[in-house]
């Protein structure tokens, strides 16, 4: 009789943080806090702390596909998580091994650069993600700059957001969270377009003032696979994600950490 427990897992394929507030590290912490075990593929090695990143050097292609395979050939994963690539061969490579061993609830976090600025993908990198890699995965989870790439430098504004959901969701034929923290306004609002049923959903959550909000984008990414992983439908994985991204910032709004922007607080 086997009285093993099962526990859900998520594949995280990102790159490391070395200030541990984004990437690897994020997408550890945050399957941890929220019920998920949470293995890992790193491609990029980063030196940065809370001002920026100071250097990034890429994993090998070989070292990354046998961190994938090594992982792939004895766990079984409930979901996966695609964070920083840092060039095209990544995302050609990752695209490439996902093809040949299919994995469900794939979360891709469409990152092209940093929140300091510093640019991990040039324009044949993205064309790849698009070409390659966006129509392998269940979800993407571009920003307001991210989305406005994606729709060929359409400009996009609050009043916009919604149909702009729509728009790349059926463009790129994927269920799409586009997420609008980066416009201004007492109110942050995501957009979800599940693209089974082309429903759009509203998420709302008040602007909480902290410079603490290094990691955003990881967490959320990583925790709604997290919850996929432990069955929840889409929407619901979501909005307990939301949910918890929102708690996680309030918890860590006043910390003294570093002289840039800092952490979230994953374990609140």
């Amino acid at each position: 009789m086997n009285n093993k427990s099962y526990i859900s897992k998520v594949l995280t394929i990102a790159g490391s943080d070395s200030v541990a507030g984004a990437g690897i590290q994020a997408d550890i912490k945050t399957c941890g806090a929220t019920g998920t075990y949470a293995a890992s593929v790193i491609t990029a090695l980063t030196a940065q702390n809370t001002k920026g990143i100071v250097a990034i050097e890429p994993v090998s292609l070989s070292m990354i596909e046998n961190q994938f395979l090594a992982l792939t050939a004895d766990i079984k994963f409930d979901a996966v998580k695609i964070g920083m690539l840092p060039n095209i061969e990544a995302v050609q490579l990752i695209a490439k091994l996902l093809k040949a061993y299919p994995q469900k609830n794939i979360v891709l976090d469409t990152v092209f650069a940093s929140t300091s600025g510093k640019t991990f993908l040039d324009h044949d990198a993205i064309q790849a993600m698009i070409h390659d890699l966006i129509p392998l995965c269940d979800l993407i989870t571009p920003n307001i700059p991210e989305a406005e790439i994606l729709l060929n430098n359409k400009v996009i504004e609050r009043n916009t957001m919604r149909d702009s959901a729509v728009r790349l969701g059926i463009e790129y034929e994927v269920s799409v969270l586009l997420k609008g923290g980066h416009l201004p306004g007492r109110e942050s609002k995501d957009y979800l377009f599940i693209d089974i049923n082309n429903e759009v959903h509203q998420f709302a959550a008040p602007t909480i003032e902290t410079n603490n909000t290094h990691g955003t984008g990881c967490t959320l990414s990583s925790c709604i696979a997290s919850f996929l992983a432990q069955g929840n439908n889409l929407e619901d994985s979501v909005k307990l994600s939301k949910a918890y991204i929102t708690q996680a910032i309030i918890a860590g709004k006043d910390f003294s950490f570093g002289n840039g922007k800092g952490p979230l607080q994953h374990f609140f």
